[in-house]
């Protein structure tokens, strides 16, 4: 119930949704004034309670053609665009999540004794805490090199994909390690990894789960997939340190 304006991708052309052509849908601004429109908010979530998260109906309502974003036909061009920007600020939230599972551990293992040493000295618990640090590096440098090409206003879809994908399914294996090291304290709110733990699987999920990068990735690497043009591409950004 927070923003006025909305971001609606619908079919406008009937015969090319029947035959599944993109090129049919278009993207709408849809305001919170229209007739029709209602809209609320999920209050039973288990993680993300940082951010609301809602959902919105549309009943007859109507749009009027200045509120057309872009072409009547480039609405999946332009889906495709944002989700590349959505991917990579999960890819970097998921990167950090993955740190501060590490940092968490790595503070809680040299604190805790068990059988009169630091858990720390344990074998196992290094192993995870090795685990987290390795999937943190590559997560952190698959994200910075797409920002990068981001910046060098270069296609970046397979790269930002390749980001969010490793760095999510990371994110959830070091969330779950980090309960694990923490052991019973883990499972309650006295330490920070229980909320990593329930944060860590939206970010699976949302902006393309894991089973569409997973396919994707695999199509880039045998040649079914090749990205087609974008409807625009940012120029290079120019640092004002330049």
């Amino acid at each position: 119930d927070v923003a006025d304006h909305f971001l609606v991708f619908a079919w406008t052309d009937m015969e090319k949704k029947r035959q599944r052509d993109p090129s049919g849908l278009t993207a709408f601004i849809v305001e919170r004034g229209f007739k029709g429109f209602s809209s609320g908010t999920m209050k039973e979530k288990w993680g993300i309670l940082a951010g609301n998260t809602g959902y919105f109906k549309m009943d007859e309502m109507e749009v009027p053609s200045e509120n057309v974003l872009g072409r009547a036909g480039e609405g999946f061009k332009i889906a495709m665009f944002a989700l590349d920007q959505g991917r990579y600020t999960v890819a970097a939230g998921a990167a950090g999540l993955i740190r501060a599972c590490r940092d968490a551990s790595a503070a809680y293992a040299k604190e805790r004794r068990a059988f009169g040493v630091e858990i720390a000295q344990h074998q196992l618990v290094k192993a995870m805490i090795a685990q987290m640090e390795s999937d943190y590096q590559a997560a952190r440098l698959l994200w910075l090199r797409s920002g990068w090409m981001k910046n060098e206003g270069q296609r970046n879809t397979r790269e930002t994909s390749l980001a969010k994908w490793f760095a999510t399914v990371a994110s959830e294996r070091a969330a779950s390690n980090a309960v694990q090291v923490h052991g019973a304290n883990g499972y309650s709110d006295e330490y920070p990894v229980g909320r990593f733990f329930r944060n860590c699987k939206g970010a699976v999920i949302y902006e393309g789960t894991r089973e569409i990068h997973t396919l994707m990735q695999a199509d880039y690497v045998l040649g079914y997939r090749q990205d087609g043009l974008t409807r625009c591409q940012l120029p290079a950004y120019a640092s004002s340190e330049q």
